[in-house]
């Protein structure tokens, strides 16, 4: 994924980038066709864990984030902490409109089905903070906002879920005297998410870069590693969807109403959530690569995290839980579709450019 911010137009992109909805689409299903032929893959999955969460997953989300965390010049953060409209548009988003809007769709859509409605309530409460990275390399976004802003995520994801969680399932719901419910979760259990898909491939990242760039120089860095390195992200999502669907396959293919009812509040807050961080973003004037990246971090959700804490509640065969795992199931397909209109309608960013700015410098306009 090594290539000019010019040459995004899907006729210039390697083989592995053009065909990305093929690749992903195959993933999927065959996820979903080891999961019902081999019932027995699912318990054995399962019982790789790690504080409890999925090894084959975990390996997945570090060999899909490390490249391109690797790719982040970390020595140009201090422009992106210094970006106050960013970073508070950011905050909004996810931590405000995020969770009402999700709580909203839920009762909206699924003020009958209790179980599934509570799952989709804690996957809005899991801010994004592993997946979205590729999806913004791939949109072309602005890969140290797309650091700082999951670094910000994460923080506010350790301090705030179990707030929220008993904000909009115990408290709210009283309030408009709505039926109430609580999740069982631990600010251990959230930081050891975070730990895990952020912190160690965000680490590997710093440390590759920093390193090879001391002992080849940046040039070599570029032009040599990151090509060799690249091709990993897009390997280890493969990999990750395989082993994801794999684990519910039986559960999602023998109940397709369900899936589907619970799609219909997905789709609307994939939708809404993406497209009001791009409009913010262009009203803001924060460029494309800002407000893809604000767009795409708004949309995103911590499915691990919401899986997660959806078992250790409910259990494994509940409502709750498939509710999570439909989650990656819509987020897949659209984030990816969203990723080809975000690269379309770049080009008006670039228009407006040229008319009411100067031309950016050399180096915002080169790999990507």
């Amino acid at each position: 994924m090594t290539r000019a911010v010019t040459d995004a137009a899907p006729g210039k992109l390697s083989t592995l980038d053009r065909f990305l909805p093929v690749w992903i689409g195959m993933a999927m299903a065959a996820g979903l066709l080891l999961g019902r032929w081999m019932p027995g893959l699912n318990s054995a999955l399962e019982k790789v864990q790690v504080e409890g969460i999925s090894l084959p997953i975990a390996i997945g989300l570090l060999v899909m984030m490390y490249p391109v965390l690797a790719k982040v010049r970390y020595d140009r953060l201090d422009t992106v902490t210094g970006d106050r409209k960013l970073l508070i548009g950011s905050l909004v988003l996810n931590w405000v409109l995020g969770p009402a809007l999700m709580f909203a769709l839920a009762w909206l859509l699924l003020a009958d089905l209790p179980e599934y409605r509570t799952g989709l309530i804690i996957v809005g409460l899991a801010r994004c903070i592993a997946m979205v990275i590729i999806w913004n390399d791939l949109a072309c976004g602005d890969r140290e906002a797309a650091a700082v802003l999951v670094a910000l995520n994460s923080m506010f994801q350790v301090v705030m879920f179990a707030v929220l969680g008993w904000f909009y399932l115990s408290v709210l719901p009283g309030w408009l005297h709505l039926p109430q419910t609580t999740i069982a979760t631990s600010p251990w259990q959230i930081a050891t998410s975070v730990l895990i898909f952020l912190g160690i491939p965000l680490t590997a990242g710093y440390l590759s870069r920093r390193f090879g760039e001391r002992a080849k120089g940046r040039q070599w860095y570029e032009t040599r590693f990151l090509p060799i390195v690249s091709p990993w992200a897009l390997w280890g999502l493969l990999f990750t969807i395989v082993i994801l669907f794999s684990l519910q396959g039986s559960p999602i293919s023998s109940h397709p109403w369900d899936v589907a009812r619970i799609a219909v509040p997905l789709l609307a807050y994939f939708a809404i959530m993406w497209g009001g961080g791009y409009l913010l973003g262009a009203a803001l004037r924060l460029g494309y690569p800002r407000t893809a990246t604000l767009a795409f971090t708004a949309a995103g959700n911590n499915f691990e995290l919401a899986i997660a804490v959806a078992i250790a509640t409910y259990g494994a065969t509940s409502g709750q839980a498939l509710a999570g795992v439909v989650g990656p199931l819509i987020e897949v397909p659209v984030l990816v579709g969203l990723v080809y209109v975000s690269l379309a309608l770049r080009h008006r960013f670039d228009h407006e450019l040229h008319h009411v700015s100067s031309p950016a410098a050399p180096e915002e306009v080169t790999e990507r």
